[in-house]
């Protein structure tokens, strides 16, 4: 455990000089939703949207942002760079077993999401008036599985990518379809029927996300064809474990 804290602190380091990371993976959200904020049209009230503005519909899609970057794009990326510079390789001969690379990384970039989660919804309520959310117990059970199922698909990038840069060509494909087919570019109710009905398998879970923060706006998702929140919250546990172990099957340290 000595070993693995030590690791963590190190990491942290790592992350934290990784200005890109830290700005696009735990700050952006925050901007990008305090700048919507900014346009007065998104602050008024639609009877569309049951009496909310759209930027309070709109609050759990910047939550999303930080998750997907972190899970998908920074994490594999770390884990190729290691894979390629022959770390995990050099690791293993010595008493510090690579796993712990690994475990270290994970609660490190688990860490930066909910900081990033957290300033989000504090500054959506102290600058937006944006009400926190409704249901914290349910929010946080999305938050966790859906970055879970997030984690899994990202691993399997990491197991199978041989160098960053094909870790991040892959992470960047993955975070457009996952935010596409999620509902994070194009509001549900615009969207055809087929790619509802897929999104409602996209992790993170947007819709469950959503239904958690706001019942008016899980509301206005469910009318789109939105699947009950704790069958969404299965399909992205089973997700998660399913892609955990895929990518474990795959995984090479060299």
């Amino acid at each position: 455990m000595g070993a693995v804290l030590k690791l963590v602190k190190v990491e942290t380091r790592l992350f934290l000089r990784d200005s890109a990371t830290v700005m696009f993976g735990v700050l952006f959200p925050t901007g990008l939703l305090l700048g919507l904020g900014a346009v007065p049209a998104l602050r008024e009230a639609s009877p569309e949207t049951g009496g909310l503005r759209s930027i309070d519909v709109w609050a759990p899609t910047a939550l999303v942002f930080g998750m997907v970057m972190i899970a998908v794009q920074h994490v594999p990326a770390v884990i190729a760079t290691y894979r390629e510079r022959g770390i995990l390789r050099r690791l293993s001969t010595t008493p510090v077993h690579p796993r712990s690379v690994l475990l270290a990384q994970m609660i490190v970039a688990f860490a930066s999401v909910v900081v990033s989660a957290s300033l989000m919804i504090f500054f959506a309520w102290a600058v937006l008036d944006i009400t926190p959310p409704e249901r914290p117990l349910e929010l946080v059970v999305a938050f966790v599985v859906g970055y879970a199922a997030l984690l899994g698909l990202g691993m399997i990038s990491a197991a199978v990518a041989r160098t960053s840069s094909a870790a991040n060509q892959a992470g960047t494909i993955l975070f457009v379809a996952l935010m596409f087919f999620g509902g994070a570019f194009l509001p549900r109710t615009l969207m055809p029927d087929v790619l509802r009905e897929v999104g409602e398998f996209i992790p993170p879970g947007l819709q469950a996300l959503t239904a958690a923060w706001s019942a008016e706006a899980g509301a206005i998702t469910a009318t789109a064809g939105g699947q009950p929140f704790w069958l969404q919250i299965a399909i992205m546990a089973g997700i998660a474990v399913t892609a955990s172990a895929i990518a474990a099957k795959l995984f090479r340290w060299e």
